[in-house]
C-alpha cells in the first residue's frame, strides 16, 4: 500500500477569509456603507417630522389654555403663573422648530454630501469603490487560487490510484483463495504492481504540487492583507464620520432643563462617545478578516473505511447579491404626542371662544369656562382637529420617473413600487423630501423623492 485514506481530511472547507472568494464580504461592506448613509438620513428625516408635529401641538396647546385661563375663574398672581405654562410651551415650540431645521438643514445635508463624495455610482450599476475592492482582491488571490485548483486535481488523481491499487490487491487475494490457474494469478499480480507504481507517481505529483502551493501562500497572504487594509481604512472613515454626525445630532436634540432629561442625554452621550473605531475594526478582523482561523491544505492519505470518492471543495461559492434591494423605509405619519396632565374631552373640533362684552358677569365667565372645558380639544390645530395636517399640495407637474429601489407604502396615501417601475411625478418635492405621483393603474399617492430618478 502506498498510503492510508483519512476520511477526516475530506471535504475540508471553512468560512475563513482566506478561502477562495470569501473576500466578497469585505467587498459587500463597501456597498453597505452607502446604504447605511441612506438609512441614517431617513432616520433623521422621520425625527424632524416628529419635532415639527410636537412643536405645532405645543403652540396650539399654549394658545388654547391661555384663552381658557384668561376667561376662567382664576385670578391674580396664580393666574399669571398658570399663564407662564403657556408661555413656556410657546418657547419650547420655537426650540423644537429649530431642532427640526437643524436636523434637516445641517445633519441631513452633511450626510447627503458625504455619501455623494464617498460613493460614486457607475453607469452600469453599483459603485466605483465596490468594483475597485473586487478587482484588488481578485488580483491578489488569482495565482494562489490557480495553484490550489491544481493541488485539488493532483489529490483526486492520487486517491483514485490508491483505490485502484486496493481493488487489484483484493482481486489477487481472491484468486489465490479460489486456486485459479497460475496464468490468471500472474496477470493479477502484474496488475497490482502496475497500480502500486501509478499510486507512487501520483503521490509524488500531489506532494510536489502541494509544496509549490505552500511556497505561494506567504506572498498570497501579504497581498490579501494589503488590499484588506486599504478597505479597512475606508471603513474607518465611515465609522468616524457617523460618530461625528451622531454627536452633532445629540447636541441639536439636547434641550434638557431638568435632572431626568439630563440623565437621558448624559446616557446618550456616553453611549455615542463609547464608539471606538479601533475596537470595531478589531472585531471585524477577528470575525471576518485575516484574524480568522484557516484550515490550510495538508497532505491527505486515503482511508479505506470509505471507498466513495470525495474531493475538497476547490471554490467556496459564497457569491452575494451586491445589488440587493435596499431595505424598505418606513414613513410614518406623526402620531399625537401625549402631554401629561391634559385629558381632552368632547368633540375633535377646537373650542371657539365666545365673544363677550364688558358687562358679562362672573357667572357667565364661569359658564364659558365650563363650556370650553367640556367641548374643546387641546390637541386640535384647525377646524378639522388634525394637528398633523400635511402642507398644501405642490403645483401640478407631470414628469416621468423610474424607481431606484423597492418601496412599500406604510400608509393609505402612499404608493408602493419595485425598483425599475416607471410612473409619473405629479407634485414637486416638499421640504420633507416627499413627492406626489401617479402609477400606471391611476393610483395616486406620496413617495420618497430620493427613491426615484427622472427618465431622460
Amino acid at each position: 500500500m502506498s498510503g492510508a485514506y483519512d476520511e477526516s481530511m475530506i471535504d475540508v472547507s471553512s468560512d475563513s477569509f482566506w478561502e477562495v472568494s470569501n473576500y466578497k464580504r469585505t467587498v459587500k461592506r463597501v456597498e453597505d456603507g452607502s446604504r447605511l448613509c441612506t438609512d441614517l438620513m431617513n432616520c433623521l428625516h422621520e425625527r424632524a417630522r416628529i419635532e415639527k408635529a410636537y412643536a405645532q401641538q405645543l403652540t396650539e396647546w399654549g394658545k388654547r389654555w391661555r384663552q381658557l385661563t384668561e376667561k376662567g375663574p382664576q385670578y391674580g398672581t396664580l393666574e399669571r403663573a398658570w399663564s407662564a405654562l403657556c408661555t413656556e410651551a410657546e418657547k419650547v415650540s420655537e426650540l423644537h422648530m429649530e431642532v427640526k431645521a437643524a436636523l434637516m438643514g445641517e445633519d441631513y445635508e452633511k450626510l447627503k454630501n458625504w455619501q455623494r463624495d464617498s460613493y460614486h455610482k457607475q453607469m452600469i450599476g453599483g459603485f466605483k469603490e465596490t468594483k475597485e475592492a473586487e478587482d484588488g482582491f481578485r488580483k491578489a488571490q488569482k495565482p494562489w487560487a490557480k495553484k490550489l485548483k491544481e493541488v485539488e486535481t493532483m489529490k483526486k488523481a492520487y486517491h483514485n490510484a490508491c483505490k485502484e491499487e486496493k481493488l487489484a490487491a483484493s482481486r489477487e487475494t481472491n484468486s489465490k483463495l479460489e486456486n485459479s490457474n497460475p496464468e490468471a494469478q500472474k496477470k493479477l499480480q502484474e496488475k497490482v504492481e502496475k497500480c502500486q507504481q501509478e499510486a507512487q507517481k501520483t503521490k509524488e505529483r500531489y506532494e510536489k504540487s502541494l509544496e509549490e502551493l505552500n511556497k505561494l501562500t506567504p506572498q498570497y497572504m501579504e497581498n490579501m492583507e494589503q488590499v484588506f487594509e486599504q478597505w479597512q481604512q475606508f471603513e474607518d472613515k465611515r465609522i468616524r464620520f457617523f460618530r461625528e454626525v451622531l454627536l452633532e445630532v445629540k447636541q441639536h436634540l439636547d434641550l434638557s432643563a431638568n435632572h431626568r432629561f439630563q440623565t437621558i442625554y448624559h446616557t446618550l452621550e456616553d453611549t455615542i462617545s463609547a464608539t471606538d473605531a479601533e475596537e470595531d475594526l478589531k472585531w471585524f478582523r477577528s470575525n471576518h478578516g485575516p484574524g480568522m482561523p484557516m484550515n490550510w491544505p495538508q497532505f491527505e492519505n486515503l482511508d479505506w473505511s470509505n471507498h466513495r470518492s470525495s474531493k475538497r471543495w476547490s471554490i467556496v461559492d459564497c457569491s452575494m447579491d451586491l445589488n440587493r434591494t435596499l431595505s424598505r423605509r418606513e414613513k410614518k405619519k406623526p402620531e399625537g404626542v401625549t402631554l401629561t396632565g391634559i385629558s381632552p374631552a368632547g368633540s375633535d373640533q377646537p373650542a371657539q371662544p365666545a365673544k363677550t362684552s364688558s358687562s358679562v358677569s362672573s357667572t357667565e365667565k364661569t359658564q364659558d369656562w365650563a363650556d370650553e372645558d367640556t367641548g374643546g380639544n387641546p390637541f386640535s390645530t384647525n377646524g378639522n382637529g388634525n394637528p398633523f395636517e400635511e402642507e398644501p399640495a405642490s403645483p401640478v407637474t407631470s414628469v416621468p420617473v423610474r424607481a431606484l429601489y423597492d418601496y412599500e407604502g406604510q400608509e393609505q396615501d402612499e404608493l408602493s413600487f419595485k425598483a425599475g417601475d416607471e410612473f409619473t411625478k405629479i407634485g414637486e418635492e416638499d421640504d420633507q423630501g416627499w413627492c406626489k405621483g401617479r402609477l400606471k393603474d391611476g393610483q395616486e399617492g406620496l413617495y420618497p423623492a430620493n427613491y426615484v430618478e427622472p427618465i431622460q
